[in-house]
């Protein structure tokens, strides 16, 4: 089914201490990504990259959530731009920048939907949690916090954004992939009832059993699914060029059938791509598998 896509960079990396995934979009864009959508027969309009502060410029502020306020100010940018293309029709594809924007992009969905009176669904496909917050994290590194922030924990600027929270139901919030969350995390985990489905259950029931209830989860009573990708979900033998890699993730193949399968549902209505760090790829890889990936979310098929 044709769809209009407009692409959003957001250069970010502002929320880790590795420089580099400020270059994700570029090298999204380098893979071909707008020419390769187009060729799947959906319209594709490339909004170019918000404007992000360089860490050079500014003051870290407060260590146990560094740049927050830059991060903030981004996020709210990002939630206006993302809600007016729904608003207009468009699936927002936002390129990071590390994983602090997917509060933003959180925020304008959710926002756009809750004029109909609609919930949507979030799965996150990802190595971590990202559900720190200022007092838990052991980096003060915002990356690892929108997800607590989505669920409304944390520090409330980037958690009372566009002035709601939270952003979704912890039952209609999945997490695939899971392989490093901390003690903080796990209790979130407990205590929310978010659903979370670990590397070992993908060992053990294979990505279409897993992704089929995790797609169950996110649907259920919901207008929608906001997709959030970060490449470490894959093996960083496939995806060596990330933020922060972690052994032991999901295989190329795994990877595409949980994309394909979230086409298949149509009920995707936005999708991120985060963590690509071009300094530490080989040969843009990582980026090249992206631009993949975020085909097969839009129905591209083997046959």
């Amino acid at each position: 089914m044709a769809q209009k896509v407009r692409i959003i960079g957001v250069p970010m990396d502002l929320g880790q201490s590795r420089r580099g995934v400020d270059m994700g979009p570029s090298a999204l864009r380098g893979a071909g990504l707008q020419a390769r959508i187009k060729q799947l027969g959906h319209t594709v309009e490339d909004i170019g990259n918000l404007e992000v502060k360089q860490p050079e410029e500014m003051q870290i502020g407060e260590k146990r959530a560094k740049y927050l306020q830059e991060i903030t100010e981004t996020c709210k940018d990002l939630a206006t731009t993302v809600e007016k293309s729904l608003g207009e029709g468009f699936l927002p594809l936002v390129l990071g920048g590390d994983h602090s924007i997917a509060a933003g992009v959180a925020a304008g969905v959710s926002s756009h939907f809750r004029k109909e009176k609609k919930q949507i669904g979030y799965l996150w496909l990802d190595a971590h949690g990202d559900m720190n917050t200022p007092d838990s994290s052991p980096s003060g590194n915002v990356h690892g916090m929108p997800l607590a922030a989505i669920m409304g924990y944390g520090a409330p600027e980037l958690v009372d954004l566009l002035g709601f929270r939270p952003k979704a139901e912890p039952s209609n919030i999945v997490i695939v992939g899971a392989r490093d969350l901390d003690a903080q995390e796990r209790k979130i985990v407990k205590k929310s009832g978010i659903h979370v489905f670990t590397m070992r259950d993908i060992d053990e029931r294979g990505m279409r059993e897993v992704m089929s209830d995790a797609l169950k989860y996110a649907m259920d009573d919901t207008a929608g699914i906001a997709v959030s990708l970060d490449m470490d979900f894959v093996d960083p033998s496939d995806a060596p060029g990330v933020g922060t890699p972690v052994r032991g993730g999901v295989t190329y193949r795994e990877a595409h059938l949980a994309m394909e399968m979230i086409a298949d549902s149509e009920a995707m209505v936005s999708l991120e791509v985060v963590e690509i760090n071009p300094i530490i790829d080989e040969h843009n890889r990582t980026a090249l598998l992206g631009v993949e990936l975020v085909l097969s979310a839009l129905g591209k098929k083997i046959l």
